[in-house]
């Protein structure tokens, strides 16, 4: 005898009972990694000249002070890049991170180099830190990374320029990412995708006050442990499915 099937007492709500809804988007608390998106948004904006110092500080403040994702999004509406929406990164495999993976750079530098009325470098075959404070007061400091030994995939280097100048260059199968502005001077980072998984990623930001930061490629240039890396990789998998 066929029996009518019954609905399962779990697939029907309870009479009474409230439907759950998703809370909307502008209602959720905002993450760190959206507060930074927003703020890389405002830096860009402000080095563009779209907006004054004074008006990116004022929306700096409430980048940070916004608790939800519907307090930030007022702050960036009349900029291009709020247009733009983040980056998905399946969408461009092999494209470096525009920002340093969580914890993976610590808060206090490796390395600090001043000029103060004075010229600084650091060049040749020396060993790159995690993280790399520059500041070039009424003076010059030159980072030059295209011999440098790379132990750690992310670098950071926070350079502050007041009339002075901060250059920073790099290997060519690197990749370079930046994020800063300058106030009456020039702030750039030439973006470098080496779209070499195990290449070094060197993230560039700070300030240019009267003065200029510069970071670009030495072409030329490259970090040859790269190709060992990748090399010793492939020859590890013919080993485990040859």
């Amino acid at each position: 005898m066929d029996l009518q099937k019954q609905p399962s007492p779990s697939s029907s709500p309870r009479p009474g009972a409230p439907a759950a809804t998703a809370a909307p988007a502008a209602e959720l608390r905002a993450s760190d990694a959206e507060r930074d998106r927003f703020a890389d948004i405002l830096r860009e904006a402000m080095a563009e000249g779209r907006l004054t110092a004074d008006e990116h500080a004022e929306r700096i403040d409430g980048v940070y002070r916004a608790k939800t994702v519907g307090e930030l999004e007022p702050l960036v509406r009349d900029l291009p890049g709020a247009h733009q929406g983040p980056a998905d990164p399946a969408a461009a495999p092999g494209t470096a991170p525009s920002r340093p993976s969580a914890g993976a750079i610590p808060a206090e530098p490796d390395d600090t180099i001043v000029a103060v009325f004075s010229a600084a470098t650091r060049k040749g075959r020396w060993r790159a830190g995690r993280r790399i404070h520059a500041y070039a007061v009424f003076g010059s400091v030159e980072i030059d990374l295209s011999e440098a030994l790379f132990e750690y995939q992310q670098i950071v280097i926070k350079a502050f320029s007041v009339f002075g100048s901060v250059d920073i260059r790099v290997p060519e199968n690197v990749s370079l990412r930046g994020s800063g502005g300058g106030v009456l001077g020039n702030f750039e980072v030439r973006t470098l995708d080496s779209g070499e998984p195990q290449a070094p990623v060197v993230f560039v930001d700070g300030w240019a006050i009267l003065g200029s930061v510069e970071a670009r490629p030495k072409y030329g240039k490259f970090v040859a442990d790269i190709v060992d890396k990748v090399a010793r990789k492939v020859e590890k998998i013919q080993r485990k499915y040859g």
